[in-house]
């Protein structure tokens, strides 16, 4: 699989960093990395993956399978996530996800017919205290309202 040159490097200077036989470490953010570039973590990616960190593709399938911000199609350009854990559920969380669902026209894991937006309902952001939350790609808002909500899909439509 060809990377860019700039992920290229990344990748070398990612795999020094560890000692012989702790290439592992490097699954997490070598997968996010060439996520970011290449859009979603496709078959394709998961072995190449493996045979740079030495492990094996279902090691790769595994850690894949637990991270929810690693995805195995693609996502919108902008990939809004609602946080609707407890603290954001009860400053309004809830009414904030059906709101995006309505304004997109999509459900979760879903993303518009133009490829613009994606949504997804996540369980917690660590973002208790700034509740309730919103992500866009990785870009958190806090505190968000529904004025606020509309503003951000408002300012990421013209961004496009």
């Amino acid at each position: 699989m060809t990377f860019s040159p700039e992920l290229e490097v990344k990748f070398s200077k990612m795999l020094e960093c560890y000692p012989a036989g702790r290439t592992r470490s490097a699954v997490v953010p070598m997968l996010i990395f060439a996520q970011d570039e290449v859009g979603h973590i496709s078959r394709e990616l998961v072995e190449e993956v493996a045979k740079r960190c030495k492990v094996t593709p279902l090691q790769v399938d595994e850690v894949v399978g637990y991270y929810s911000m690693l995805h195995t199609r693609p996502m919108g350009k902008f990939h809004v996530q609602v946080c609707t854990n407890i603290s954001c559920l009860i400053l309004g969380a809830e009414d904030l996800y059906e709101q995006a669902k309505e304004k997109l026209g999509i459900g979760n894991k879903e993303v518009t017919a133009d490829g613009i937006f994606s949504l997804e309902e996540v369980e917690c952001m660590g973002a208790c205290s700034w509740a309730p939350a919103v992500q866009v790609n990785y870009d958190f808002h806090h505190n968000v309202t529904p004025e606020k909500f509309d503003r951000l899909l408002t300012e990421l439509r013209k961004a496009n």
